[in-house]
């Protein structure tokens, strides 16, 4: 049975950093192409970063050069690096994964990310 297990989110300062993490359990994990989402009060749920099964990169403009992507494949885990935060980077932040071949996907339950002081 599948399950993705985030961890990793919090309340943190403007200019702080955090990592959060996603670790899947009941899949192939290396094949899969993963990536996390967020989605802010009042706001549609938006792509923040992705990495495919072979480790290629994309990242939203808003988070370019701050936030940081990898995977872990012998520990079925995702991380998002997160670096010099912002307000607005305040969400809820999802772990999403795909299996290419046939376009299954499923998500996290969500943990959520607040930039405060």
């Amino acid at each position: 049975q599948l399950q993705l297990v985030e961890s990793g989110g919090g309340l943190v300062q403007p200019g702080g950093s955090l990592r959060l993490s996603c670790a899947a359990s009941g899949i192939f994990f290396s094949i899969y192409n993963l990536g996390w989402y967020r989605q802010a009060p009042g706001k549609q749920r938006e792509l923040v970063a992705a990495i495919t099964s072979g480790a290629l990169t994309n990242y939203a403009d808003s988070v370019k050069g701050r936030f940081t992507i990898s995977r872990d494949n012998a520990k079925n885990t995702v991380y998002l690096q997160m670096n010099s935060l912002k307000p607005e980077d305040t969400a809820v932040y999802y772990c999403h994964v795909e299996r290419p071949t046939t376009r299954a996907n499923y998500w996290g339950q969500g943990t959520q990310v607040t930039v405060s002081s």
